[in-house]
């Protein structure tokens, strides 16, 4: 799967305001920023994030997945230290 196609996908299902995946064979990177995750407990978070990914994890196209997430301020704050420059 295409990193562009996840990113897509997050973006479409989540209304996030900006995703960014990195990937590796079938392990994956996602960044996620949203203000929706203001509201939301840690585990939420990964849990929004992970749904819409469930199909490609169980048909193996994905493996292992991170997943950061980030409000929009504080995405501000950390961009720096999570995209390579």
């Amino acid at each position: 799967m295409e990193l562009t196609e996840i990113e897509a996908l997050l973006k479409d299902k989540l209304g996030l305001a900006e995703v960014h995946v990195r990937g590796e064979g079938s392990h994956y990177t996602v960044i996620a920023v949203s203000d929706s995750f203001n509201e939301m407990s840690r585990v939420k978070r990964q849990q929004a994030v992970y749904a819409p990914l469930q199909d490609k994890i169980a048909d193996g196209t994905m493996h292992a997945i991170s997943i950061k997430t980030f409000s929009e301020a504080d995405w501000q704050k950390e961009r720096q230290f999570h995209l390579p420059q």
